[in-house]
């Protein structure tokens, strides 16, 4: 009987481990994704012109994503990632109060939407209707972000509503839209402000 043969570990390129260089490919199929949809919008983008502008072939996508639903979803985990990430440290950074922590997030939420137009449409408009998985996906994505509201605000009576925190989750992305729709006005402390007064409402202890 031959000895067990190690297994054949794959080779370097340039330096580089396959696997990085597979990690790699798949974050730009990901960025192109989001400047492609948020562009054009999902259901007019194409494999292929996401493949060119994230400047590979085919065959990588498939590589990483068995389909275009598979890649729309990874999009908007990065984004929601990204953008979640920098409302928890401006939360962080503004102390114990509860309103100064609500304001330092949504202000921060609304700057990012601002600041990268193509990702906002992502996050907020292309991820919705593509099919049931995607919507089952997505709602599983708001409640997450509405525990995390929940938690990091600390809001009594929020934590044991997962109600109260949908409306607010979702009150707060229609204004949003609303807001992107009416080309980023009022000024981001008057939108602000309003989405704090919608927070008031919902999470008041009664």
């Amino acid at each position: 009987m031959p000895p067990d043969t190690p297994p054949v570990q794959p080779r370097p390129y340039r330096g580089v481990p396959q696997d990085e260089r597979r990690a790699q490919r798949r974050n730009q199929l990901i960025a192109a994704a989001i400047a492609v949809y948020g562009e054009r919008g999902y259901r007019q983008a194409t494999v292929k012109a996401v493949c060119e502008a994230a400047g590979l072939t085919e065959r990588y996508f498939y590589e990483s994503f068995a389909n275009s639903e598979e890649l729309l979803l990874a999009s908007y985990n990065a984004v929601t990632s990204a953008v979640h990430g920098e409302m928890v440290a401006a939360a962080e950074a503004a102390g114990a109060n509860h309103d100064a922590r609500g304001r330092a997030m949504l202000t921060t939420y609304f700057a990012a939407l601002q600041r990268d137009p193509r990702s906002a449409r992502v996050f907020l408009v292309e991820i919705r209707g593509v099919s049931r998985a995607v919507d089952k996906a997505f709602d599983a994505s708001l409640r997450s972000i509405g525990d995390q509201v929940g938690q990091i605000l600390g809001a009594e009576g929020a934590k044991t509503d997962p109600l109260l925190l949908a409306g607010l989750v979702g009150g707060v992305m229609h204004i949003a839209l609303r807001w992107i729709e009416d080309d980023y006005t009022p000024a981001i402390d008057v939108v602000t402000e309003a989405a704090m007064r919608l927070g008031g409402v919902l999470l008041v202890p009664r």
